[in-house]
């Protein structure tokens, strides 16, 4: 005679493999969350007594206007050409080798005129190449 009563288990979910993945995925998402700091920091910066003294330009500035139309520090090319756009830099490159050179286009110039002086200015060798910007304010579209 089997006195036995027969044992019904239960049948349950074992939620310790999904505490576990949950417990991985808080402390991924906690490591890999940047904080931006530097918003608590306030500065106030100095201020000078003394105006800046006036020195001689130290790059070559080439400006692209809205219509395409280069100039060279401050001087307007005859033409859009980049064979004259390449002889005006080359000649203001000849008394200051070492200088770099400085590109600010108009926000409605061409892309094509940017990347022609771009590449007059790459053919030259010049090394040290920077393009202007300014910043947006967060009103202005």
């Amino acid at each position: 005679m089997n006195f036995r009563r027969p044992r019904n288990d239960e049948a349950g979910i074992n939620l310790t493999p999904l505490i576990d993945v949950v417990f991985l995925l808080l402390i991924f998402f906690m490591v890999s969350t940047t904080f931006d700091q530097h918003a608590d920091i306030q500065l106030q910066l100095p201020s000078a007594d003394r105006e800046a003294v006036p020195t001689e330009r130290a790059w070559v500035d080439i400006l692209v206007d809205a219509t395409g139309q280069y100039f060279v520090d401050g001087r307007e090319l005859v033409n859009r050409r980049p064979e004259t756009l390449e002889r005006a830099v080359e000649q203001a490159l000849a008394g200051r080798p070492g200088d770099p050179v400085l590109i600010r286009a108009d926000a409605n110039a061409t892309h094509q005129s940017v990347v022609t002086a771009l590449d007059v200015v790459g053919r030259l060798g010049v090394t040290a190449v920077s393009i202007a910007t300014i910043g947006r304010t967060p009103d202005a579209d």
